[in-house]
């Protein structure tokens, strides 16, 4: 792709994000997510492969459908009350109405099944800006909607978010399959405390795009979209693939690293509420996920693949890709939870 049309649609991946975060009016945030969708369909088509216009096609028109709602609901809201404010959507339909089509456009469970397919006909690098950047603009009018909607629902949304998240992966051989499960659970993890303390679903997001980005950038340097060929990754990189197994535990939400810190705290949180219950449900559900995340560090460590490689060393050959940004995000990933306090602070 030419570079000033790259920039170009960059700039407008980032435009629409800070139009919604900036804006206070429904049409104001409903143009913002129609540029991110708009900036983001060239860039997951431009290899003209079929697959990736089928995802292309897939994710267009559950966008469309969502961004579509989202303007019924607030003009629902706008009819009803005479408010166009995001935070004064107190009709409960409108309110639900709206709450639905973000989950649609986030890809929370049941509005899931759009996901997977899509990530898995997409590069590596678009893969990492759908799994990540796209998820900041719906995610900051949810937590501005979640007060009007019935906690009933946003709990429901999320056990099923993280049990489905935790299932649907276990058998899954595709990487890009994975991380979409992976991401279809950690959003029920932040879907679930948005009522409670929104500081922690925001708290909970950067550090699901911290480790994301982590295993994205990981896996385009070794240049793996499968669980088998994860297994040559040990000769290629030893480095990497200690870091990587390390990575994919806080994934998993294993201590001493960072992923175990939004999980804590939402424990945390939802015994104080009264729903222990809840609080038991998505922990066990977060062993589903561990099992896969698991698999893949078996694969990565303790096995050795039987095929022989018949192209190049690539361990000989000098890496173009650049290293800083794997080298902060994995040691982030890693090393946060000690600062679990300062970074509360920073979100409350």
């Amino acid at each position: 792709m030419n570079p000033y049309v790259l920039t170009v649609f960059l700039l407008s991946l980032g435009l629409g994000t800070t139009l919604t975060f900036a804006s206070s009016h429904w049409l104001l945030a409903w143009m913002g997510l129609e540029i991110n969708t708009l900036a983001i369909i060239p860039l997951m088509a431009q290899h003209h492969h079929p697959r990736s216009i089928e995802a292309t096609t897939k994710y267009f028109l559950i966008q469309a459908t969502a961004a579509a709602t989202i303007l019924f609901a607030s003009t629902t809201n706008a009819w009803l009350l005479g408010e166009w404010n995001i935070t004064q959507l107190t009709h409960p339909v409108a309110a639900t109405m709206a709450m639905m089509a973000l989950a649609l456009k986030v890809g929370l469970a049941p509005m899931h099944l759009w996901l997977p397919e899509v990530l898995q006909g997409l590069d590596l690098t678009t893969g990492l800006i759908l799994s990540t950047w796209q998820k900041l603009a719906p995610f900051a009018l949810i937590i501005q909607v979640a007060h009007s909607v019935d906690p009933t629902i946003l709990i429901t949304l999320g056990v099923l978010s993280t049990l489905i998240g935790g299932w649907g992966g276990l058998n899954q051989t595709q990487l890009r399959k994975i991380l979409a499960y992976s991401s279809i659970a950690h959003l029920g993890w932040m879907i679930i405390i948005v009522k409670f303390a929104p500081q922690l679903t925001m708290l909970t997001l950067s550090t699901y795009i911290i480790m994301t980005s982590t295993a994205f950038l990981t896996f385009k340097m070794t240049a793996t979209t499968k669980i088998n060929t994860l297994a040559l990754s040990w000769s290629k990189n030893p480095i990497l693939a200690t870091t990587t197994t390390l990575v994919l535990l806080s994934l998993a939400g294993l201590p001493p690293l960072t992923g175990f810190m939004p999980k804590w705290l939402i424990l945390q949180e939802l015994a104080n509420q009264g729903l222990p219950l809840i609080a038991t449900l998505v922990a066990l559900s977060a062993l589903l996920s561990l099992y896969f995340y698991l698999r893949l560090c078996y694969s990565m460590t303790l096995t050795i693949s039987p095929n022989t490689n018949n192209a190049l060393t690539p361990w000989r050959l000098p890496s173009s890709q650049p290293t800083l940004p794997l080298a902060i995000f994995s040691t982030m990933t890693l090393m946060l939870l000690p600062i679990t306090p300062a970074t509360l602070m920073l979100f409350s």
